[in-house]
């Protein structure tokens, strides 16, 4: 069983899939919640499927590009539960998640943009041809990659003046996610998170000597 799980946007999303297909998918309804709707929406999911902890064989986590606080949770997560269970966790760039499930549901073919929600007035965006990353990700002001092409995720509904043509899904779907990691479907990484900014604490800079 590979339980798989995003945190790199607002709603955590959890999914258990047995080797053929997804077998339960929950997402969270409370957003920026992430560190008390992990665990919670685990259990959940395992109790919907009958399944236990124990009979994870393997875990798929998003590594983003998201928040700093909310990929933590996620990551930090996997790798205990990994360690605990003793199997592999293998991680997947959010975006290519949302980019193979639009193109393995006919709302996009050949060139296309996933941008999501970065704050500050940006986004996080990569480019795709037939559902394969061909370029980014990357964090930019909307106007700076303003696109008329199909523009699949969350951005392009926040940013219609930049990205006319948006079309689902809008955010993260865990079920796609271990379809990804079970099918290989997009690179596999290590679980660590993508982090496309500086954090906003940094050490103060070292006093001037004074002369």
């Amino acid at each position: 069983m590979l339980l798989a799980f995003d945190t790199a946007t607002p709603l955590v999303t959890v999914a258990l899939h047995d080797g053929r297909d997804v077998v339960a998918e929950r997402v969270s309804d409370r957003p920026m919640k992430h560190g008390e709707s992990l665990a919670p929406l685990i259990d959940a999911v395992m109790a919907d499927a009958g399944r236990g902890r124990r009979d994870v064989t393997a875990i798929a986590v998003g590594a983003g590009p998201g928040p700093f606080t909310g990929l933590r949770v996620g990551l930090v997560t996997a790798r205990t539960l990994a360690l605990a269970l003793d199997v592999e966790v293998r991680a997947v760039c959010t975006l290519d998640v949302l980019a193979v499930e639009a193109h393995e549901t006919g709302a996009v073919s050949g060139d296309f943009l996933v941008a999501t929600d970065a704050r500050r007035k940006e986004v996080y965006v990569a480019s795709y041809r037939d559902g394969v990353r061909v370029q980014g990700p990357a964090v930019r002001k909307p106007a700076d990659v303003a696109s008329d092409l199909p523009v699949v995720g969350e951005g392009a509904t926040l940013y219609p003046d930049a990205f006319p043509h948006a079309v689902g899904p809008a955010r993260p779907s865990a079920g796609w996610l271990a379809r990804v990691v079970a099918e290989e479907r997009a690179e596999l990484l290590d679980p660590e998170p993508l982090y496309l900014r500086r954090p906003d604490a940094v050490a103060p800079a070292a006093p001037k000597p004074v002369s």
